[in-house]
């Protein structure tokens, strides 16, 4: 018989969230959290970052593992600080990133590279750079479960707003891309790669939902901004039994506005 709290249950697993200290990978590692995982947090700030893990301790397992993913040696470093915890992971999310707007004639070579590195080239070198403990995690109980993968895109990734964020729209539109070539290349190793295209969710990066929610929420079809509930129940899908054949797609989560900018 079916049981639904088996299917969308997290407990017993690992989970590592990359910008995990504020916004959308807060949510998500409050949503693990509530859902039995036992989390790993990592910031680029320590101090954020320790003070996050130590207000969600209060709802389970969570560590604080500050670094600077943007590079690869701060990638490295990560996982070397994951690994003197745990052996294997059974959720990696893909959530550190950045954003920069400039006009089209002034738009410089620096907002480029930073944004592009972060947001596309940091997923794909930290999974890699995981991938042991993502098989570990895979082969794990003679394979009954997947180990999971989740990119955080956004819907600019999917269709184009009004403001001048080049390399932000470029970066999330290939990682929805590479989130499809990653998914084939790691399927038949029983790790499940997908990813989350989030709308307007409050965050110091959206500081337009953050501060103006009101007059942001005008402007979505479902009349709202997104909320902690939205995003971690969208991320508790995909790592959870529940998504297990939900393999290199992206689940766009933004109350209609990609719908509403066709």
């Amino acid at each position: 018989m079916l049981n639904t709290t088996d299917l969308f249950s997290l407990q017993g697993r690992t989970a590592l969230i990359t910008g995990g200290s504020r916004g959308i990978g807060r949510m998500i590692a409050e949503g693990f959290l509530a859902a039995g995982a036992r989390v790993y947090i990592s910031a680029r700030k320590a101090a954020a970052c320790d003070e996050t893990a130590k207000e969600l301790s209060a709802l389970g397992h969570c560590i604080s593992l500050p670094s600077d993913v943007s590079t690869l040696d701060g990638a490295k470093a990560l996982v070397a600080a994951y690994g003197k915890h745990e052996a294997s992971l059974d959720i990696l999310v893909n959530n550190a990133g950045a954003a920069w707007g400039a006009a089209f004639d002034d738009f410089p070579e620096s907002g480029w590279d930073k944004v592009v590195d972060l947001n596309m080239k940091t997923p794909f070198f930290l999974t890699q750079a995981l991938a042991p403990a993502l098989r570990a995690a895979a082969n794990a109980h003679g394979g009954s479960s997947p180990a999971k993968v989740i990119n955080i895109a956004s819907i600019d990734g999917v269709s184009v707003n009004p403001m001048e964020t080049y390399s932000y729209a470029a970066s999330k539109a290939g990682l929805i891309h590479l989130t499809r070539r990653m998914a084939l290349r790691l399927a038949p190793e029983n790790i499940v790669v997908s990813a989350i295209a989030p709308g307007a969710f409050a965050s110091d990066m959206n500081k337009d939902a953050r501060d103006h929610a009101d007059a942001v929420a005008q402007r979505i079809p479902s009349r709202r901004i997104g909320t902690t509930e939205d995003m971690a129940g969208a991320a508790i899908f995909l790592a959870s039994r529940a998504g297990d054949y939900v393999v290199g797609s992206t689940l766009v989560v933004d109350g209609g506005v990609t719908h509403a900018r066709s």
